[in-house]
């Protein structure tokens, strides 16, 4: 159970809540009394007749449009209808699962104006594993993800459409179901709205900021994963640990990069291969790609860092409009609902995970290129007949290069919208969508440097590299075992990047982050 009180959620806790097809939440005694407080000035307000933007107003250029108190049920639905104007595919149901919590963790902290009890319906809705088909296209990032969130409340009220589950509890993204029906196989009755509610569920950033949390999560294991095939690739090029010397970095201590280099060090310590040629290799220096593994994983790593701040943050906040100041008895109009602070470090980490794959995708080739690396042309023992790894490294290319186009920044961008109300907007969920392709690709490219490391090590046998690297080896050979001869490669690289992805290569290096 997952406990939200709207200032506390974890990065691991919440991407535990979300992998876990059984995990539930509610909220904490501390902060139903805050919702309560926020509700009850809501409907004080509307008693009163006082005029307050979107509960007794229309919305964005309709500010100035003032609703009736007869009408402001209807006005809450209609927002929700009329704002259910998202295209193209459906989001990840993880991605979904996210925006469900952090909508309720926000709501949480008590500044809504949501009615307690509609509140609960959107909990039990997370609780019984029911997913709103939510198209991905359509908010430019600021009064929020207004489309994306306007499809999950659709679903709330039960006029919107839901993934149908499978047996392992799983969701199948090709098949939905009418939600009214979803909800009361649950005994969940669709919500009808009441004043201000509309427009507390889908005031805020949730799906820029569910993707980049889950972003981040991954490209935190893909760190550890970077460090893991830089030093296999750096052994099986033969090359020197004398760059990770921690004196070196001592006196240009960026955190990142002393954590890099120690992580080398301590990945490639007792290699018989490093060993074998410590006294007769002529090389002064290696290639970029290899000695300056430190300074380049390493900015990555603090940008990591820098970025977990801001996504933290931004998971515990406030981010509609307006907000409810209950014990002032008084209602804000803002803009907590920008995606400025979002977009711009999610472009930020889509830049900085980008270079992981660019580095390994040069190192990849210099275990290729005979010229470069020493080892047998493309890997494979018997060149000519058979071509080895040769298009594995053609693959990677293409990756780094299609990182290259989506690390463009999207916040750089602004399409006035809503009759130039909303006169600027920080594109952030599209800067959101770009960085989990880029995370998906990084992956990838990192999956192909492993495969062809692991290979490399192998051609140099006897010798033998270090106890851990040597126990990611075996790992993957335990599904790939070394290519004497030409076989279809995807099989291989989809395997590796399987133990990628769900921490195996991780476990077995004794390394995490």
């Amino acid at each position: 159970m997952l406990y939200l009180d709207g200032q506390s959620l974890a990065l691991e806790a919440f991407v535990t809540a979300v992998k876990s097809s059984d995990s539930t939440i509610a909220l904490t005694s501390d902060s139903r009394l805050r919702v309560e407080a926020s509700r009850d000035a809501v409907e004080r307000w509307i008693a009163e007749g006082r005029v307050v933007y979107g509960m007794t107003t229309g919305f964005g250029e309709f500010a100035n449009v003032f609703i009736p108190a007869d009408q402001v049920e209807a006005l809450q639905e209609n927002l929700i209808i009329s704002h259910s104007a998202g295209m193209g595919p459906l989001l990840p149901s993880d991605i979904v699962r996210g925006m469900m919590i952090l909508r309720i963790n926000a709501l949480a902290k008590g500044y809504s104006g949501i009615r307690p009890s509609t509140l609960d319906a959107l909990i039990a809705m997370f609780n019984a594993g029911i997913v709103p088909a939510i198209p991905g296209q359509g908010s430019v990032g600021s009064s929020g993800d207004l489309a994306p969130l306007a499809h999950l409340a659709l679903a709330l009220i039960g006029r919107g459409e839901v993934l149908v589950r499978n047996d392992d509890g799983s969701w199948r993204m090709d098949e939905r179901e009418p939600s009214d029906v979803a909800l009361r196989r649950h005994g969940i009755e669709p919500v009808r709205l009441a004043a201000k509610e509309g427009l507390a569920l889908i005031n805020g950033t949730q799906m820029m900021c569910a993707y980049g949390a889950l972003s981040l999560h991954r490209a935190r294991q893909l760190m550890a994963v970077a460090d893991i095939a830089g030093a296999l690739s750096a052994d099986a090029l033969r090359g020197t640990d004398n760059a990770f010397d921690a004196r070196l970095h001592a006196v240009r201590p960026h955190p990142g990069q002393r954590t890099t280099a120690r992580n080398l060090r301590e990945l490639m310590h007792g290699s018989a291969i490093r060993e074998s040629h410590r006294e007769h290799d002529n090389r002064v220096q290696d290639a970029y790609s290899i000695r300056c593994m430190p300074q380049v994983h390493g900015a990555t790593r603090d940008t990591i860092d820098h970025v977990a701040s801001v996504i933290e943050r931004e998971m515990n906040s406030a981010t509609d409009n307006p907000l409810i100041f209950a014990d002032e008895d008084r209602h804000l109009e803002g803009g907590n609902f920008h995606g400025q602070p979002l977009a711009l470090v999610l472009d930020f980490l889509a830049i900085a995970i980008a270079e992981l794959a660019n580095i390994s995708e040069r190192r990849t080739e210099r275990l290729v290129n005979h010229s470069l690396g020493g080892l047998p042309r493309f890997l494979t023992p018997n060149g000519g007949l058979h071509s080895g790894m040769m298009i594995a490294q053609y693959t990677a290319a293409a990756m780094v290069s299609e990182n290259k186009v989506l690390a463009h920044p999207a916040s750089v961008d602004s399409i006035p919208t809503s009759a130039n109300q909303e006169d600027h907007n920080s594109m952030g969920s599209i800067a959101a969508r770009k960085l989990w392709s880029v995370v998906a690709n990084v992956e990838c490219v990192l999956s192909i440097e492993l495969l062809c490391a692991a290979q490399g090590v192998d051609l140099l046998r006897p010798l033998t590299s270090s106890e851990r690297l040597e126990r990611v080896i075996a790992r993957i050979r335990e599904h790939v075992p070394f290519a004497d001869e030409d076989r279809v490669l995807y099989h291989d690289m989809e395997k590796v990047r399987r133990l990628v992805a769900d921490g195996t290569v991780c476990d077995a290096a004794g390394l995490h982050e």
